[in-house]
């Protein structure tokens, strides 16, 4: 496991970026955290680190935006409007996965997706903050990624280096 902690939404971007730039065709990531944790932020920033440059918004209601940066699509997708297990199927997250294309999923950890990179987000209460960073407040976010995915154990300390700038001491 590796705990993070972002200041702000840009930082919460930069560190997205830098975690796409370890990813690879194939891979499921999941983004946890409650309504406002940065789960769209993280998107953007992880689209950015593919070199998509098209604006990124959370697909509440189409449910899966995709987007191509070179030879790989992104498929993001978001599972907070869905209500059962059937309705997940029915998006075939495994065949976007078949495409080899990278899928995102906001809210992806309230069912079962099989294995996984799972980067939960959560606010920071202001009662944790040091004085080196009390004066984010509110933007302040502890990011914590752990994987069910073996084959991110072949590149966590690819993962490591990368968001090393980040890492809770």
């Amino acid at each position: 496991m590796i705990e993070l902690r972002s200041n702000s939404p840009e930082e919460t971007r930069s560190i997205a970026a830098a975690i796409a730039q370890v990813a690879r065709r194939g891979d499921l990531i999941v983004l946890a955290g409650q309504m406002g944790a940065g789960k769209t932020a993280f998107a953007q920033g992880f689209a950015r680190g593919l070199g998509i440059y098209e604006p990124v918004t959370s697909p509440t209601y189409t449910l899966v935006h995709s987007y191509q940066a070179g030879a790989t699509t992104l498929h993001h997708a978001d599972l907070y409007r869905l209500d059962h297990t059937a309705e997940v199927e029915d998006l075939a997250l495994d065949e976007l996965l078949d495409n080899d294309a990278i899928v995102l999923v906001e809210w992806g950890d309230v069912v079962d997706l099989g294995p996984h990179l799972q980067i939960e987000l959560r606010p920071v209460d202001e009662t944790e903050l040091d004085d080196d960073t009390a004066m984010f407040g509110e933007d302040s976010r502890e990011i914590t990624i752990s994987s069910s995915d073996r084959r991110w154990a072949q590149r966590w300390e690819h993962l490591e280096a990368a968001v090393e700038p980040w890492v809770l001491r």
